[in-house]
């Protein structure tokens, strides 16, 4: 074990923190031990339980100061498109997933069903929906709601989408961004009075009849 420091709680606190945030990046869920985390700090085990009480309470705070720093760095500028928003979001959590990939896997399938993680995640994409909504161009309530409930599903599908890419990465990394920021703009576009997008190709139905279902074994010249 290192030779303890003196720290003040509030430094002990942010020190034992971010041991356990290296650790459970670093290892799977069940492989991290309590043990090992106060022998990495350099403080008993007794002090380590003192500021939390479990392994759980420790990956949930770390979880949360995660879900803090990602929407801290996470940029929604109205002077920028949207695609640029959305570029820049992306990357900040494609980062920090990378980077942290046995944690988010962990919360996502090893603590799926636990409600304090998944409270955490939830309160993270609800606020980013809402400053999605702050920053898009709605015209009146009705398309403000629509748009809510597309942002709900998107960011949803986002989170499955990269938990997935994560344990068997079928692309590359810039192709799933693409694709999430893709799927946010084919949504949103029917629902927007302005072209969230107007720089990228718009992909109509085929041209048949009138609700554009032309038949495949006759296609229009």
């Amino acid at each position: 074990m290192p030779p303890r420091q003196r720290l003040s709680p509030a430094d002990r606190h942010a020190q034992l923190l971010a041991v356990g945030a290296r650790l459970f990046a670093a290892h799977p869920y069940a492989d991290v031990l309590m043990e090992q985390v106060a022998e990495s700090a350099g403080v008993s085990r007794a002090l380590l339980y003192r500021h939390f009480p479990s392994k759980h309470a420790l990956f949930a705070a770390v979880y949360q100061e995660a879900a803090d720093q990602l929407l801290a760095g996470t940029r929604f500028d109205p002077a920028e498109s949207l695609v640029e928003q959305l570029t820049q979001g992306m990357d900040v959590h494609l980062d920090y997933f990378i980077a942290n990939r046995n944690a988010v896997l962990a919360a996502n399938r090893v603590l799926a069903g636990d409600p304090v993680i998944q409270t955490i995640m939830t309160n993270e994409l609800d606020a980013l929906r809402a400053r999605l909504l702050a920053v898009l161009p709605l015209t009146d309530e009705h398309a403000r709601e629509a748009v809510s409930g597309v942002l709900k599903s998107w960011l949803v599908f986002v989170r499955v989408l990269c938990v997935d890419w994560l344990t068997h990465e079928t692309c590359t990394r810039t192709q799933l961004r693409d694709v999430c920021i893709g799927a946010a703009i084919g949504a949103l576009r029917p629902l927007l009075a302005q072209d969230p997008a107007p720089d990228r190709p718009r992909h109509g139905p085929v041209r048949g009849d009138a609700d554009g279902d032309a038949d495949p074994a006759h296609p229009t010249p």
